[in-house]
């Protein structure tokens, strides 16, 4: 069976390199799956739930903005301003990041636009945090292996 090789990389690390069967992440357009033999492709990241199949296991990790590319060979590069697995997420520490989130986007809406934005940005990353945080909690995973 043919596998794609994904390398997910951030500024600090690099969060997964190695085999799957798909990646299911959220683009600007909408939620997309990538299969091998995908056509080449460059798309913006959009903050939210990354899934990857091995060996017919689901594996969740949460991306925030960023950049995917499918290149020849199935292969698929993942370029991402943060990136962390499922089992690096603590629910608590998301909580009280999101709520402080929430106070600052408030509190910006009345400053500028610029702020606001770069307030809404934040709430979005930890929302989507949070909701794959609740997974974790929901459905036992196996962790990815690297």
């Amino acid at each position: 069976m043919k596998q794609l090789t994904i390398k997910i990389v951030t500024p600090e690390r690099i969060v997964f390199e190695g085999e799957a069967e798909s990646l299911s992440v959220m683009t600007e357009t909408g939620e997309i799956t990538l299969l091998p033999d995908h056509i080449p492709l460059v798309t913006s990241l959009r903050p939210g739930e990354m899934r990857l199949k091995q060996n017919g296991e689901e594996n969740l990790m949460v991306v925030s903005t960023g950049f995917l590319e499918v290149r020849p060979g199935n292969q698929i590069v993942v370029l991402a301003d943060t990136a962390e697995r499922v089992e690096e997420l603590e629910l608590e520490k998301i909580e009280a990041a999101r709520e402080e989130a929430r106070k600052i986007l408030s509190e910006k809406r009345a400053i500028s636009d610029v702020s606001a934005a770069a307030a809404t940005a934040a709430l979005e990353r930890e929302m989507a945090r949070y909701r794959v945080a609740i997974k974790k909690r929901k459905i036992p995973r196996n962790p990815i292996n690297n």
